[in-house]
C-alpha cells in the first residue's frame, strides 16, 4: 500500500491515536524529567503494574466507564505505598516495592481470569486498545495528563531541589514527604493517563524511556523537556505509520502500541550509539568537563517556599 502520512493519519481512529499519544509524549516529558533524576525507574514500574487490579475491580464493576475511576483509585493508593517504602530504604525498600509489584499484578491476573473471556481482555489491559480509542478516552487521557502536569510544576524548583541535593534540602526545612508524594502522584496520574492506550506493559517505556534518550542526547537542562517530549512524537509517528503498512499492506496483524515501543526502543539504541561515538571525537571530552565544571558552579535553585512549594 502506497498511502502517506497524510492519508493515513487523516483516517479518524489514526488521528485519535497519534493526538493520544503526542498527549502522552508531552506529559511523559515533563513527569519523566522527575523520574530520571530521582532514580525512580522501579518505583514507576510498580506504580504501573499496580494499576492493573484497578482497572480490572473498574471494568467489572462498571464496564468501560470505570475503567478509569478504579484505574485512579488504585495508582493513589499505590503511590502513597511506593513513596513510604521507597523512603524506608534502610529496611530493603527495593524488596518491598517488588513483592508488593508482583502481589498486585497477580491478584489483577485472578480476578481477570474469572471474567468470561478473559484471555481477550488481559490482551487489552496488558497491551492497550490505541487504534479503538474514543473521542470521550481522549478526553479523558487529556485531562488526566494535564493534571499530572500541573500537580508536578506546582512544586516543580523544589522537586530539583531535592533531586540535586537532597541532604541540603532536608537541612533547609523543607519537607522531603510532602515533595516525594507529589512527585508519586503525578506519576501515578500519567500511568492513568497512558494505560488505557498502551496498556500496563507499554505505558512503562513512555515513562522512562524517552528522558533516557534525552540525557544521553544533551546535558542542558533546558533541553531535556523537549528531546523527551519529540523523542516519543518521532516513534509515534513512525510506529503507527509502520503498523498501518504492515497490517493493512503485508496482511499481518501488529500490534501497534509494541511497534510505537519497539521504535521508541530503537531511537534510545540510536541515542545510546551516539553517545559512545561522541566520546570518541577529540576534544569533545574536554567540553563535557567544561560543562561539568560549568553546572557545578550554577546557583542552587531559588525562590522554593518551605514546606517544598515553589515561590
Amino acid at each position: 500500500m502506497d498511502a502517506g502520512l497524510i492519508e493515513i493519519f487523516s483516517l479518524p481512529f489514526m488521528g485519535r491515536a497519534l493526538a493520544t499519544l503526542a498527549v502522552l509524549a508531552v506529559a511523559a516529558g515533563v513527569v519523566g524529567i522527575g523520574i530520571s533524576f530521582r532514580e525512580l525507574e522501579f518505583v514507576s514500574d510498580g506504580l504501573v503494574h499496580a494499576v492493573f487490579p484497578g482497572l480490572v475491580v473498574g471494568a467489572a464493576i462498571g464496564g468501560s466507564d470505570f475503567v478509569l475511576p478504579g484505574a485512579i483509585i488504585a495508582a493513589l493508593i499505590a503511590a502513597v505505598l511506593f513513596t513510604l517504602l521507597e523512603r524506608a530504604g534502610r529496611v530493603g525498600s527495593d524488596a518491598a516495592i517488588a513483592v508488593v509489584l508482583t502481589g498486585l499484578f497477580s491478584l489483577g491476573v485472578v480476578l481477570v481470569s474469572r471474567q468470561q473471556g478473559y484471555v481477550s481482555q488481559l490482551e487489552d489491559l496488558l497491551f492497550g486498545r490505541l487504534l479503538t480509542v474514543t473521542a470521550a478516552q481522549l478526553w479523558q487521557v487529556t485531562v488526566v495528563a494535564v493534571l499530572a502536569v500541573i500537580v508536578l510544576a506546582i512544586g516543580w524548583r523544589a522537586q530539583l531541589f531535592r533531586a540535586f541535593d537532597p541532604e541540603g534540602f532536608r537541612a533547609a526545612g523543607f519537607r522531603p514527604l510532602v515533595t516525594d508524594l507529589t512527585l508519586s502522584v503525578a506519576v501515578a496520574l500519567l500511568v492513568v493517563a497512558g494505560v488505557q492506550a498502551l496498556g500496563v506493559l507499554m505505558v512503562l517505556a513512555i515513562l522512562t524511556v524517552p528522558m533516557a534518550a534525552a540525557r544521553l542526547l544533551t546535558g542542558r537542562l533546558g533541553l531535556l523537556v523537549p528531546i523527551a517530549i519529540l523523542v516519543p512524537l518521532i516513534a509515534g509517528v513512525a510506529g503507527l505509520w509502520l503498523s498501518f503498512v504492515w497490517s493493512v499492506g503485508a496482511g499481518a496483524t501488529v500490534s501497534p502500541g509494541a511497534t510505537v515501543v519497539l521504535v521508541l526502543v530503537a531511537l534510545y539504541a540510536l541515542a545510546v550509539g551516539w553517545r559512545l561515538l561522541r566520546g570518541r571525537v577529540p576534544g569533545t571530552r574536554a567540553k563535557r568537563a567544561s560543562d561539568a565544571a560549568d553546572r557545578a558552579d550554577a546557583p542552587a535553585p531559588v525562590g522554593v517556599t518551605a514546606g517544598g512549594d515553589a515561590a
